[in-house]
């Protein structure tokens, strides 16, 4: 090797060096971030803080021309936590009862072909559950009484009678 190449070479790797510097050099200093545009801005979810207040409540109000408040309060059901449970039971001899059991007031709604009445609960237990009511199932003189037992109100015996109380009928009636 002669002199010019090995001067030729030590400027070679000099500027090599150099730039090489220069590139970490530039690598490491911070760059200023660019300022976010309104397109940004609007596309970006803003964080709320929740408050643990409850909100206002909204009242809705109905106004009726024709029906009084307690014929509103008749046809409307708007209990959302009540205790309603509906079965139905297939009898012997052929009969359908539709009840549906109101564990709160301690009433259940029998309808059958023969008509519907509300019943009330006459005893403390629960097995089995005893509702009566003094009028028929068409809604004449006479009674109705509903026996059902079992945890799950399996099975029942519906007793009615019109105005002649001696004739009774009976059905035996298990749940479908």
């Amino acid at each position: 090797m002669n002199l010019g190449q090995l001067k030729q070479l030590r400027m070679t790797a000099l500027m090599t060096g150099l730039l090489a510097s220069a590139i970490s050099i530039s690598a490491c200093q911070q760059q200023q971030e660019p300022e976010p545009s309104l397109e940004d801005s609007i596309n970006a979810e803003e964080s709320v803080p929740m408050s643990a207040d409850p909100a206002d409540p909204s009242d809705t109000v109905v106004a009726t021309e024709d029906a009084s408040l307690n014929e509103v309060q008749d046809d409307t059901i708007a209990n959302v936590n009540t205790d309603l449970t509906q079965i139905t039971y297939l009898c012997t001899p052929a009969l359908k009862v539709e009840a549906t059991y109101k564990d709160e007031t301690n009433q259940v709604v029998i309808g059958t072909d023969m008509g519907t009445v509300t019943l009330m609960q006459t005893n403390e237990g629960t097995n089995p559950e005893v509702f009566e009511v003094d009028t028929a199932m068409d809604g004449g003189r006479g009674f109705t009484q509903w026996r059902v037992a079992h945890e799950e109100r399996a099975t029942g015996i519906i007793r009615t009678a019109g105005e002649d109380e001696t004739d009774i009928s009976t059905y035996e009636c298990n749940k479908t």
